[in-house]
């Protein structure tokens, strides 16, 4: 028999409580220290790990702080810089084409709108909903990554595929407080309990729950 919504939201619900309850300290694990700084590392995390785009940013970071060394950055010079993730030509011109707009049309300060953020080079759903609950302490929905993705299928939370879809799905099962760090709580899970590849370094927190 099919779940119902009203099911489905207590499930997901105690699924929440428990990821809470196991990993107390989930937060975003980009490093980074000024707003321009994480939407460069959140671009660049796109189809690469964190753990590659800081290491990548730690000596990036040391030589851009703000919002004009991005907007003025040699883009040969910067694309070395970041050859290190994948689709990096692509990222380099993302991130300079991005700190221009924002200097230009947003007074060198990240817009605080989820509309407007999106009209970034290389700014999705996902980034944008990343850097406005970080930056602004703001949510308008829920970051979508491969972790999110693949755990809330697993969990049978969405049975979309797509991004967007998936993070209607989640929208209408979590309450607005909890968009903002759904995401950190599923990547933990996805990383420990459920990785897409190799054996799990946890037992399952959620069993039973899916």
């Amino acid at each position: 028999m099919a779940e119902t919504l009203e099911e489905k939201k207590k499930r997901a619900a105690k699924i929440l409580r428990r990821l809470k309850k196991t990993y107390p300290n989930a937060r975003i694990a980009l490093k980074y220290k000024t707003p321009i700084q994480l939407l460069a590392a959140v671009i660049l995390s796109a189809q690469s790990t964190d753990k590659q785009v800081d290491k990548t940013t730690e000596k990036l970071f040391k030589k851009y702080k703000m919002v004009d060394d991005f907007a003025g950055a040699n883009l040969k010079t910067f694309t070395k810089e970041v050859s290190s993730v994948n689709f990096y030509k692509n990222k380099a011109k993302f991130i300079i084409n991005s700190a221009k707009k924002i200097k230009d049309e947003y007074n060198g300060k990240l817009p605080n709108d989820i509309n407007e953020l999106v009209k970034l080079p290389g700014v999705a759903r996902k980034t944008a909903n990343i850097v406005q609950f970080q930056v602004y302490g703001k949510t308008e929905g829920i970051a979508v990554d491969t972790h999110v993705k693949r755990v809330s299928r697993n969990l049978k939370l969405t049975n979309q595929k797509d991004p967007v879809k998936i993070e209607q799905d989640l929208m209408k099962l979590y309450p607005k407080k909890e968009w903002g760090r759904i995401e950190f709580y599923f990547q933990a899970y996805g990383r420990t309990a459920m990785p897409a590849r190799g054996k799990p370094s946890i037992s399952d927190p959620l069993e039973g729950l899916y």
